[in-house]
């Protein structure tokens, strides 16, 4: 009885194998053998032996002529078998020609000897035969078989093979399909070789099937392979080889191995039907997964493309392996209308911090909030990894120089959720410039930062991943950044030369003689105050903006900002945050901070912080400086549009608080500042101390005064025996640094012949003996002293009968003695000055216009409000209200006086 099948394969030109009709489901047939029982043909080779004379040319005829085709077979007879395939010997038709008979008739088979008597059909065989034969058909062929080489096993040096064959279409065969995206192949090598290869299709992944008996496969794993055989098996394709099986790239890895690696056991490649991708096809029906590591090597192509719109095809109509797929995400999906957490999913915005190689903070245009975001399917190097710090820091400053305060498209394409340490964020695909260009592939393309390699089913993926993979692929091929297998030192932390006022101090000069420096802002502390950053001397520093006061920002949870500290500090930051810069530096604050001028381009930081209303003008400082006429003008603005520090300015009351106050003995004087040092310290009797005021001609006067002093008591005559100081004298007096100087007689002793003088010019006190004093020449007496006693406005030091009083005056000797000092005239007792000290080079006075050492003290618990002794504490009341502040301070911190409780001292 005639038997129907699809001929699956051909074994060699004798033999083939058949299958019956697949399953409802593409589920495989059964199969079976059959030899052709009238003719034999030579035998395949394979890693054991080899090829038969003609082996190749015979099957390739039967294969060519039955491969795919139903066929018509009647067995005779069956031969026992133990793997389940039955196996006949028989005759067979294809199309109504016998297939014994073809073979015989183009030369490719011989008639089969047999001890029966022949038949006519025998007869007729054997007459085809002898016409092949005569003819020089197939095996008949007298010039005998080509010559060639068939390599059975991969080729042992692979990654010369693929290096020489990568992108190159080769013609081949199919041999084997081991799983629906797993197959063997015989190459057709241009030099005539055929190599035997195996390779897995590039792009897809086929569910296993079982390779012992017994063990079942992987689900929808037979129906792939069926799905590929039906297909593929023994068809002519073409081959192009794209790479080693590499799964993932490997950057920071340790240093080259020189050993060889060993031969590879299959290569990545795409195999092409004249029908089309098979890839395609199996992903289409739901038979394959998209491996989303090879999008690396398909992506260029649109291969990729082409592949995800198949699985969304297959996953739409929850094909096979998408049947029970669960609709779900670890992360909030952001649907393509909504919005993310209440934030609008796609905007536009200005790039204002670069956190890392993967993070970045952009302020939404039109709600004007910042948002910090992190790209989608990327991971940067981490700083704190010392094998990834200098890339870390690479991919930073590429990301700064491309984003930093730039115009960006962005799209939110998932929220990933709080994990562990990690806060919730927003992942999103930043595009900028005219191109649209995706920020994260070029960092991924430079070899700064790596692909994120998401689950199986992980949704939650950047919209251009494949374009991403593609990017990693080419810093992979070209030993880029992360992947180059160097080990790059860790960049050295930059040196702060901010850190002490005695270290900065020394760099000042320089500085100044450079004009200006170039740096970039690395932190903004305050409105008014920057961390610099220098890179090419890798050094860093603090700026304070000269001329401005900004409203100070709390420096931890338990301060509380003034004003607008907070809003001056935002606006700083958004401005001038990691931008490349200029600075120029005027002088140093006592703290190491660098006073100085800070400048965007051509814009001054300054002058714009006092326009918006961010900053006031502190005239003290900015009365010096070249541009303080557009600081006037820039606060003038900002009063007149009532701008943030100004909302509540009223013009009027601001003139009449600026009218100058009557001044009489207990009233307020007009501000008067002057630039002094004090040169004099004295305990005996009470506090007190002199001053040298610096801003006249007197001290120029007294320098030379004292050269020209200094020659005369070189040829001086000795004192007259009979002369006499009297208390009211002016005279010359040796002071115990063996010097002279101009000094008053205060009382003198006939009996010890000694005298208390005190020296004019700096108004120290001593006890001399009549021998070191002399009359005064009359040339030195014109200039008048410049030594005045002073004490401190508003306030005194702590008694001498305190504990506290030998810590008080050392901290009064450290803060001021033989340092130049501002000034302000408060009061006038004769020729004793009441005077506010204000240190020059104190950041918190260029902020705060009623800073003084005065406060300082009191702040400490080193002094207390002279309410007894300053008849005048009413006319200043900001002042005292500064002072009252300060005490509450001074009690808070169990400062000096005030260590063992709130024990003032009598006021």
């Amino acid at each position: 009885m005639s038997l129907k099948a699809i001929v699956k394969s051909v074994i060699s030109g004798d033999t083939l194998v058949l299958r019956g009709r697949p399953g409802p489901q593409g589920q495989s047939p059964k199969e079976r053998i059959l030899h052709l029982a009238d003719a034999v043909s030579p035998r395949m080779g394979n890693q054991t032996r080899e090829d038969e004379p003609w082996a190749f040319e015979s099957r390739d005829f039967l294969r060519a002529f039955a491969v795919g085709k139903e066929i018509s077979f009647t067995s005779t007879h069956s031969l026992p078998s133990n793997d389940d395939v039955t196996r006949d010997f028989g005759t067979a038709e294809i199309g109504g020609v016998d297939v014994a008979s073809e073979m015989l008739r183009n030369g490719w088979a011989k008639i089969k000897e047999s001890k029966r008597d022949p038949t006519d059909d025998d007869i007729q065989k054997r007459d085809i035969e002898a016409e092949a034969k005569a003819a020089g058909k197939g095996l008949w062929n007298s010039h005998g078989p080509q010559a060639r080489a068939v390599h059975q096993t991969m080729p042992a040096e692979s990654q010369a093979f693929v290096s020489e064959w990568k992108g190159k279409s080769l013609d081949a065969l199919v041999e084997q399909v081991r799983d629906g995206s797993t197959l063997r192949l015989r190459l057709f090598m241009p030099d005539g070789e055929h190599q035997m290869v195996n390779i897995a299709l590039a792009g897809v992944r086929c569910a296993r099937t079982s390779s012992k008996q017994g063990e079942p496969s992987e689900p929808w794993a037979e129906e792939a392979k069926f799905f590929t055989e039906s297909r593929l098996l023994q068809r002519a394709v073409r081959v192009v080889i794209l790479s080693l099986p590499t799964s993932t790239a490997i950057p920071f890895q340790a240093g080259a191995n020189n050993a060889p690696p060993p031969p590879a056991s299959i290569f990545i490649g795409t195999v092409l039907h004249p029908a089309g991708n098979v890839a395609e096809h199996l992903v289409a029906a739901g038979l394959a997964r998209v491996v989303d590591w090879h999008a690396g090597m398909l992506a260029a192509g649109g291969s990729m493309e082409r592949l995800r719109a198949a699985e969304k095809v297959a996953k739409e109509k929850r094909a096979c392996l998408y049947a029970n797929m669960a609709i779900a995400s670890t992360s909030t999906t952001v649907k393509s209308n909504g919005a993310a957490n209440g934030n609008t999913r796609v905007f536009d915005g200005t790039v204002t911090r670069i956190w890392s190689g993967d993070q970045i903070s952009v302020i939404d245009k039109e709600s004007g909030k910042e948002r910090r975001l992190q790209f989608s399917s990327t991971k940067g190097p981490r700083l704190s990894d010392p094998k990834q710090a200098y890339y870390a820091q690479e991919a930073r400053d590429f990301l700064r120089k491309k984003l930093i305060g730039k115009h960006v498209k962005v799209t939110v394409d998932f929220i990933r959720p709080r994990d562990g340490e990690y806060e919730e964020r927003e992942c999103a695909t930043v595009r900028y410039g005219n191109q649209n260009s995706n920020v994260a592939e070029q960092l991924v393309e430079k070899g700064l930062a790596s692909v994120v390699r998401h689950r199986r089913d992980d949704e939650d993926r950047s919209p251009d991943y494949d374009k991403l993979m593609a990017a990693e692929q080419a810093a992979v091929t070209e030993t880029r950044g992360i992947h180059s297998g160097k080990e790059q030192p860790a960049p050295k932390p930059p040196v702060n030369i901010s850190e002490s006022g005695a270290r900065a101090t020394t760099f000042v000069n320089g500085f100044k003689r450079q004009g200006k420096v170039s740096a970039v802002v690395d932190y903004v502390a305050s409105g008014s105050r920057f961390k610099l950053f220098l890179p090419k001397e890798n050094q860093t520093l603090t700026l304070v903006l000269n001329g401005i006061r900004a409203p100070r920002t709390a420096r931890n949870p338990s301060e509380k900002s003034e004003p607008f500290g907070q809003e001056a500090a935002d606006f700083a930051t958004r401005r001038y945050m990691q931008r490349d810069v200029e600075f120029e530096v005027d002088t140093v604050d006592k703290s190491g901070g660098f006073i100085g001028t800070l400048w965007l381009k051509s814009e001054n930081a300054a002058i714009v912080l006092v326009k918006e209303g961010l900053a006031s003008v502190h005239s003290f400082s900015a009365d010096g400086l070249s541009w303080s006429t557009q600081l006037y003008a820039a606060e003038a603005e900002a009063k007149q549009a009532r701008r943030n520090l100004w909302e509540d300015y009223d013009e009027e009351a601001e003139k009449a608080a600026e009218a100058p106050p009557p001044e009489d003995d207990g009233g307020r004087l007009k501000s008067e500042y002057l630039d002094v040092i004090i040169s004099d310290v004295r305990t005996q009797n009470g506090f007190s101390f002199s001053v040298q005021i610096l801003n006249t001609e007197g001290i120029a006067t007294l320098e030379k005064l004292m050269r020209d002093f200094s020659l005369h008591h070189h040829s001086a005559q000795p004192a007259p025996s009979n002369f006499v100081p009297k208390a009211g004298d002016l005279v010359s007096a040796k002071f115990s640094d063996g010097s002279w100087y101009r000094a008053k007689i205060r009382r003198a002793s006939a009996v010890k012949k000694e005298a208390e003088v005190t020296f004019i010019d700096y108004g120290n006190q001593d006890t001399v003996s009549f021998q070191k004093i002399r009359p005064l020449d009359p040339k030195f007496r014109s200039l008048p002293g410049q030594a005045q006693d002073a004490r401190l406005s508003f306030i005194r030091l702590v008694s001498d009968e305190s504990e506290y009083h030998a810590d008080a005056v050392d901290r009064f000797r450290q803060l001021c003695e033989g340092r130049k000092l501002v000034a302000n005239i408060d009061s006038k007792e004769g020729s004793m000055l009441h005077l506010r000290l204000i240190d020059p080079n104190d950041p918190v006075a260029m902020q705060d216009p009623l800073a003084c050492i005065n406060a300082d003290l009191v702040r400490e618990g080193l002094a207390s409000i002279d309410r007894k002794g300053c008849k005048y504490l009413g006319a200043y009341p900001h002042i005292m209200n500064k002072l009252h502040i300060a005490v509450a301070e001074a009690k808070r911190d169990r400062a000096g006086m005030f260590e063992f409780g709130d024990v003032e001292e009598d006021e």
